[in-house]
């Protein structure tokens, strides 16, 4: 066994997961470590145990004593602990090495990810070439990532490898590439921790190590943080700044990534854009406009400068104080200086048409709570609308459709009245939108059980309405195919 191996047997042996954490520390203690307090998990760690132990060293970033590291890591042993790089011979913790759990549409599965030590462990700000670990982007884009098998997939900026591992569970091989030579080295640890074995990776910038080569699928969480550039002082984060001109980067994913995506082939990303005398939704549209690609856009957020530029210093691990205020007016002179005034985050899908030219642009701000596995939702979406877009109107009318599962209706009243005032569809799964329904849509929709089709309903409706039948068809079909495309009726 390789010494990797032998890692895996002992983190095993002692129930290293993420279950076993929450037990011996307990909600409240998560969501204070979460919070980067550590001081709650550590009053619950009672006894020393091997649990015990590596969540000591490897999660709280704490030294224990060697003879512990030892006992365990049985079969790795203190030394082999040491020539691997994760501990000091005197039980420091040299990397971060934690459990981490999902489900997707192939099982449960559960890994152990390392990357380098934060901003707890340290006690200081994080070094520049600093490999994060899983966070919220990292957990945010594996939940979007669309599963279908792939022969090839890319990982471009792999950090910790995180979306690689993820890809290699659809994709027969994985390229996965990054600027730094260390994150490829914490992304090969992961990949052989975990007995993963068809993950190939190429040091470069952007798409450099695989230019002429094509994908099935392409994952990205860039380095999309809008940092000022040419200032002395400012640090620059390899694993987070993608050393462009405000939101740079982005722009050049989503211009280039079409010449890497075989026909059919889906790139999904992350990342930032600027509003300023222009919007930044329209911004993102832009970049797209003059590709061949499909596109479903999401803005999930939008902070002001002032906001963002709080939330990226104190993510380096500078407390307020003079350092602090310092950075604070270098990022907001750039955004002033470039006229930014506030930053979105969101989603971006894009897709090569198999043959002709995108039918598909959606460019959309939806803030409010997601459910889970939205891969299968946003996957949903395209074959939807590649089905929608072969109907014409007459054709669409001779459809019967059901209402989803996860759809409600909600009717709102003013006391006494006996008609509702408000009447809406409210979808659980998926974006979890909410649609107001006029008198005539309600109708139809409270009708579409799969019996009848769409144009039959219509017809009955508007005789009972007493209007038009075919103003009132004209006038639902674009509304009912709307609902069809984001899932909340199905065919």
């Amino acid at each position: 066994m390789t010494a990797l191996a032998d890692l895996a047997a002992d983190l095993s042996s002692a129930h290293f997961t993420v279950d076993a954490l929450a037990d011996l520390w307990g909600q409240d203690a998560a969501a204070a470590l979460h919070r980067g307090q550590r001081v709650p998990a550590l009053r619950h760690i009672t006894s020393t145990t091997p649990l015990s132990t590596l969540a000591t060293v490897f999660v709280l970033g704490l030294p224990a004593p060697a003879a512990d590291v030892e006992a365990a890591l049985p079969t790795l042993g203190l030394a082999g602990a040491v020539q691997l790089g994760l501990v000091t011979a005197d039980g420091v913790p040299l990397l971060d090495l934690r459990p981490y759990s999902f489900a997707d549409g192939r099982g449960v599965v559960s890994w152990w990810i390392a990357s380098d030590l934060g901003e707890l462990a340290l006690g200081t700000a994080i070094p520049e070439n600093h490999v994060l670990g899983v966070g919220g982007a990292s957990t945010t884009l594996s939940g979007l990532m669309i599963s279908r098998p792939v022969d090839r997939a890319l990982d471009l900026g792999t950090g910790c490898g995180i979306q690689a591992l993820h890809a290699a569970r659809h994709a027969t091989q994985v390229i996965a590439t990054d600027i730094s030579a260390r994150a490829l080295e914490l992304a090969a640890f992961n990949a052989e921790l975990n007995g993963i074995t068809n993950i190939e990776l190429r040091l470069g910038s952007l798409f450099d190590p695989v230019r002429g080569e094509k994908f099935g699928h392409v994952v990205s969480n860039p380095p999309f943080v809008i940092t000022p550039r040419g200032l002395d002082g400012v640090p620059a984060y390899e694993y987070r700044d993608g050393g462009m001109v405000g939101d740079g980067i982005v722009a050049s994913v989503v211009k280039d990534v079409e010449s890497t995506l075989i026909p059919g082939g889906v790139a999904q990303l992350l990342g930032n854009w600027e509003y300023g005398a222009n919007d930044g939704l329209a911004r993102v549209e832009q970049w797209v406009r003059f590709t061949g690609l499909d596109a479903w856009v999401i803005e999930r957020e939008r902070q002001t400068v002032e906001r963002y530029a709080e939330t990226w210093i104190r993510d380096g691990g500078t407390l307020p104080g003079a350092e602090f205020d310092r950075l604070y007016t270098a990022w907001l002179d750039d955004f002033e200086a470039r006229g930014v005034t506030e930053v979105g985050f969101g989603y971006v899908t894009l897709r090569r048409p198999v043959t002709g030219g995108p039918t598909l642009r959606r460019f959309e701000r939806l803030d409010g709570p997601v459910s889970d596995s939205l891969g299968v939702h946003i996957a949903a979406l395209f074959d939807t609308h590649d089905w929608v877009q072969t109907l014409d109107d007459a054709a669409f009318a001779r459809v019967a459709l059901t209402v989803a599962p996860d759809v409600t209706e909600q009717r709102h009243y003013w006391p006494g009245d006996e008609h509702p005032t408000v009447m809406d569809l409210r979808q659980g799964a998926g974006f979890a939108r909410t649609v107001q329904l006029g008198t005539g849509l309600a109708a139809v929709v409270g009708a579409c059980d799969g019996t009848l089709p769409i144009g039959a309903i219509c017809a009955a409706v508007a005789e009972l309405l007493e209007v038009d039948e075919v103003e009132l068809t004209q006038e639902l079909i674009p509304q009912l195919r709307e609902l069809v495309l984001t899932g909340l009726l199905t065919r």
